[in-house]
């Protein structure tokens, strides 16, 4: 990593901790700064709070004291999570400190150039695939995964060496905090609305989503979704050359035509080689071909490692088959737009649906289409009713109901015949039975290999 000197004897506040607050504090203390670190959960209860102050950071825990600000910080390090009117990072405002998020620290140290992926969905996915590739194709040096998919940014960049490559994804709470953050490579999977409790509009969360080009240069590519007439419209706004991916037209970029995956003319691989089922997953291997040949990557390291992927864990992974029934799990599919995009990729009189959640008052007439001939639905959780409405609704016959995710599973294969994929794609938060959807996940996942050894 880079040895910098900006933060020497500088007075900087950490906001939570979690992931990267940790490593953003034991960063810059590393680097000679003067942390404070404070987060709302008591110290007895924050494993984290007490190795920093064991390391001999100063930490506040339990609460958020606003005369904190009384001292004289040069700079506030945000957990990505806390939202901008809290009342701690107001005043931080008001007194014209920065506020950044740890992505802006691992820019700052990262001797190797940055790969920037946002959007609203397939995130996860495309920063995967990507990485895949890459390492798949690369001579030398490693492509590693940072950022919101779960290892952070600021502790990758500081184990990187120059040959390396950092895969980042961004969130949209991530990219209200970068300053001089430049990747060499962004790409926007799709836009759509979302966190808009968090952003307060759809117009302030595409804003947040459009920071990850604002350093950018005409050096630098910009990668976007053509199908969306949005990103057209804000790809003149940008100095780094865009380059278009599509899976409903050609364009001079990656695209999709009569079931192979292209770019700029040249055929790349068959759409149905792809390891992982759907069009929005043909969108994430467009965008992550865009990614590798903008890095020379040879077209085999390319099928070898879109091939062979499987899915991340929660994002229509598959899980196993019994008896000649699939089961994949989409368990991160949290809300409506993310179930619409798993059920497109299946054949939809050979699919049971699990579906169902946290209740946040909203109906579920939206998905009614995309639920359209399925062979049948089990649903669940607080939601369980409304989407039973919606799935009248759209004409489906077999309706049944289960206490949760997991109990779900045997009744749905008691449903199924052969050639049938039974698919976890809840359209709903998991808190009303789950701590998140990773456990919702893990729990069905179990669940599906408990009725495998039951029915040897």
């Amino acid at each position: 990593m880079k040895q910098i000197t900006d933060y020497q004897n500088k007075k900087v506040l950490v906001l939570g901790l979690a992931k990267s607050g940790f490593s953003a504090a034991k960063l810059l203390h590393d680097l000679g700064a003067l942390v404070t670190v404070n987060d709302g959960k008591p110290f007895d209860e924050n494993p984290e709070a007490q190795d920093l102050l064991a390391l001999g950071i100063k930490v506040i825990t339990g609460s958020h004291p606003i005369e904190l600000l009384d001292e004289d910080f040069s700079l506030m390090v945000k957990n990505p999570g806390i939202p901008y009117d809290q009342p701690l990072v107001q005043r931080a405002i008001e007194k014209k400190i920065p506020v950044i998020t740890e992505v802006e620290l691992a820019y700052e140290i990262s001797e190797c150039p940055i790969i920037g992926i946002t959007g609203t969905n397939g995130k996860t996915t495309t920063t995967t695939m990507i990485a895949d590739i890459l390492n798949q194709g690369m001579d030398v040096g490693t492509a590693r995964l940072s950022g919101n998919i779960g290892f952070p940014a600021s502790s990758v960049a500081q184990i990187a060496t120059k040959d390396d490559v950092l895969v980042m994804e961004l969130s949209s709470f991530q990219l209200m905090g970068i300053t001089a953050f430049h990747p060499e490579i962004a790409v926007i999977t799709n836009l759509f609305s979302a966190h808009l409790d968090y952003h307060g509009s759809r117009e302030e969360y595409i804003k947040a989503k459009w920071h990850i080009q604002q350093n950018m240069t005409a050096a630098d590519t910009l990668i976007l979704n053509w199908k969306q007439p949005e990103l057209r419209q804000l790809a003149a706004g940008t100095k780094a050359v865009v380059l278009p991916f599509s899976s409903e037209e050609k364009v001079e970029g990656a695209y999709l035509s009569e079931g192979v995956l292209y770019f700029k003319d040249e055929a790349i691989m068959a759409a149905k080689q792809l390891g992982v089922p759907g069009n929005h997953n043909i969108e994430n291997a467009l965008a992550a071909i865009c990614v590798a040949k903008t890095r020379g990557i040879a077209n085999e390291a390319i099928i070898r490692a879109l091939t062979s992927f499987t899915g991340v864990p929660h994002r229509t992974q598959f899980v196993m088959r019994i008896n000649e029934r699939t089961f994949f799990n989409d368990s991160k599919a949290t809300n409506i737009l993310a179930t619409e995009m798993a059920l497109g990729g299946f054949d939809h009189s050979k699919l049971i649906l699990l579906a169902g959640g946290l209740d946040r008052g909203n109906g579920f007439e939206e998905l009614i289409p995309s639920l359209k001939d399925l062979k049948a639905v089990v649903l669940f959780g607080e939601t369980k009713d409304k989407l039973a409405e919606a799935a009248t609704q759209a004409g489906i016959e077999t309706i049944l109901f289960a206490e949760n995710a997991e109990v779900a599973v045997p009744l749905a294969y008691e449903l199924s015949a052969v050639g049938d994929t039974i698919l976890l794609s809840p359209a709903n938060a998991s808190w009303d039975q789950y701590k998140n959807f990773e456990i919702r996940g893990d729990k069905y996942m179990a669940a599906v290999h408990e009725l495998a050894q039951a029915l040897q």
